[in-house]
């Protein structure tokens, strides 16, 4: 098989099979393909079914010498993986070459996180008094009691909003639905909004069902959502980077600090891998210390 029908044919498996997003499907094509460049400005006259382990050592070799940063070569990585992956499972090739590839050694960054304190900082200087003061501390209380990622808030629909069965129905990445709890406090929040500000708008058609809405009657923008937590954080005078994903890694955190079950937080961030969710062990040190010093036996006095 040439090349071209390969990716051809990765492409499809990708969708298919897969059911990947069409941003997560063109990361892939284009890593595989920039394998193609490789292949072609090194003048090897070699099928994909023909490359082997010393030919993606020089790769990653030289796409480290072009000085790409080190996510970005794990990414082409990952996708060369996904695609030897599939090979394999349509018995195309024998073996994996990239079974034994070495890529670089990412450090895992710890996110900024907002203590409980921080966040009802945040809440209190939210202006009641303005029209779209309850719609802002409506989606500031869904933000951080469910954990969502800014598009999730966005595409919130009132139909996936359930206040007596205390949980929201969210669409996340690769239109996976996910069944996330709600908080007391949010719902109240939430519907004091719909019954005494959203119900009285002039909705524009198309955007009947969406949870919250500008003062145009159409939804919310990822960036009026980082607009307001900006200025939010500016007013509560808190010196952080804060971002409507700072008060998903806050949910997060606090959960984990609390005691709660990694599976289940991975269940309510919508992560496919549970590796996502570690990160969140590494962020209270103390409390982690705290941990080990009461629990282990070493440092149990006789």
């Amino acid at each position: 098989m040439d090349w071209s029908s390969t990716i051809s044919g990765f492409k499809n498996y990708l969708i298919l099979e897969r059911s990947l997003s069409s941003h997560s499907i063109e990361a892939y094509i284009r890593d595989i393909s920039k394998l193609y460049e490789f292949v072609r400005m090194s003048k090897w006259d070699i099928t994909p079914l023909q490359i082997d382990h010393k030919h993606l050592s020089q790769f990653i070799q030289y796409i480290n010498k072009l000085g790409l940063g080190d996510r970005t070569q794990a990414r082409m990585l990952s996708g060369i993986r996904a695609f030897y992956k599939y090979l394999l499972v349509e018995n195309l090739v024998d073996d994996d070459p990239t079974e034994l590839l070495e890529g670089p050694k990412l450090r895992r960054k710890i996110p900024d996180v907002l203590s409980y304190d921080e966040i009802n900082q945040i809440l209190s200087v939210i202006d009641l008094s303005e029209a779209t003061g309850h719609r802002n501390r409506a989606m500031l209380e869904t933000l951080y009691a469910c954990g969502l990622r800014v598009s999730e808030l966005t595409n919130l629909r009132i139909s996936n909003f359930f206040p007596e069965e205390e949980y929201v129905k969210v669409l996340g990445k690769g239109n996976k639905e996910r069944i996330v709890p709600i908080a007391p406090e949010a719902i109240k929040q939430n519907q004091y909004y719909i019954d005494n500000y959203r119900s009285h708008q002039n909705i524009k058609p198309g955007f009947e069902d969406y949870l919250y809405l500008n003062r145009r009657g159409k939804a919310l923008s990822r960036v009026m959502i980082f607009m307001i937590i900006k200025q939010l954080t500016e007013l509560a005078g808190i010196k952080k980077t804060v971002s409507p994903h700072t008060f998903r890694h806050s949910f997060a955190t606090h959960l984990v600090e609390g005691g709660a079950d990694l599976r289940a937080v991975q269940d309510m961030l919508g992560h496919e891998s549970i590796i996502t969710t570690e990160i969140y062990t590494h962020i209270d040190t103390k409390y982690l210390r705290e941990t080990i010093m009461k629990f282990h036996p070493r440092n149990k006095k006789e």
